[in-house]
């Protein structure tokens, strides 16, 4: 099945690397595209139970799903996402 989230804090290619990585550790996550202009992440799974797991662990690197809390603390991890993510795709 594939599936795709809306998510907060999104805003460059250092996001998105990130955020491809840590999606892809996932087991039974596959084919991960994150798409910037549109802020969204997409995948493919076989067990409902992994989309939980994917917006828990979106939510742990700063990238909530649009519609959960973003406080300012979910916003300071999207900078430090976003920096390590510029750093590895340099």
């Amino acid at each position: 099945m594939n599936t795709s989230l809306e998510i907060q804090n999104l805003k460059c290619g250092g996001c998105a690397n990130t955020i491809t990585k840590k999606i892809s550790s996932i087991e039974d996550v596959s084919d991960v595209q994150v798409n910037t202009d549109s802020k969204t992440v997409s995948f493919n799974y076989n067990e409902e139970s992994t989309i939980e797991k994917v917006q828990n662990t979106l939510n742990e690197i700063g990238y909530p799903v649009v519609g959960n809390k973003n406080n300012f603390t979910t916003k300071a991890k999207s900078l430090v996402s976003c920096a390590i993510g510029r750093i590895q795709v340099y």
